[in-house]
């Protein structure tokens, strides 16, 4: 299975939290992040947003449908987003645009086998795959992706 993170990107500061929109910085960081996974991602890739401004907007430069999660707000655990995810028996890749520190803490649970207060910045994708062989599974990041290496 392939589970992506990505963390939304740059949000004005206010009140409430959860109606800062991206900021004109943050709308480039989403449409560059946007644009590589969209060359990336297959067809068939499940995609969940948190409901907050900014994380629908980021999820909105990508383009393509997606399902709006509750679950995914900025104090969801990591075992939550996990479960959405259906980790690791989804048949179909999962996109999870979402928040820190949650998104970090997914990742220091797949690949380091605990929860860790790991971090991913805005706008970046974490691209973890889980691989299966003869002597069981092991999950790794295929890919950290953040707006600066992508030349438009």
């Amino acid at each position: 299975m392939d589970l992506i993170l990505w963390r939304h990107a740059e949000a004005e500061p206010g009140d409430p939290d959860d109606e800062r929109p991206l900021t004109a910085k943050g709308h480039k960081q989403a449409a560059k992040i946007a644009g590589w996974l969209d060359r990336n991602l297959p067809d068939r890739c499940k995609i969940l947003v948190s409901p907050t401004k900014r994380t629908l907007q980021t999820a909105q430069a990508l383009g393509r449908k997606f399902k709006v999660e509750p679950g995914l707000m900025p104090d969801a655990t990591p075992e939550t987003i996990l479960a959405l995810a259906k980790w690791p028996d989804a048949r179909e890749p999962v996109l999870i645009v979402g928040h820190q520190p949650t998104l970090g803490q997914v990742a220091g649970l797949l690949i380091a086998g605990s929860i860790q207060d790991w971090t991913i910045k805005k706008s970046n994708a974490w691209w973890i795959t889980q691989k299966e062989n003869e002597e069981g599974s092991s999950n790794r990041v295929r890919a950290v992706i953040t707006p600066d290496l992508i030349t438009q």
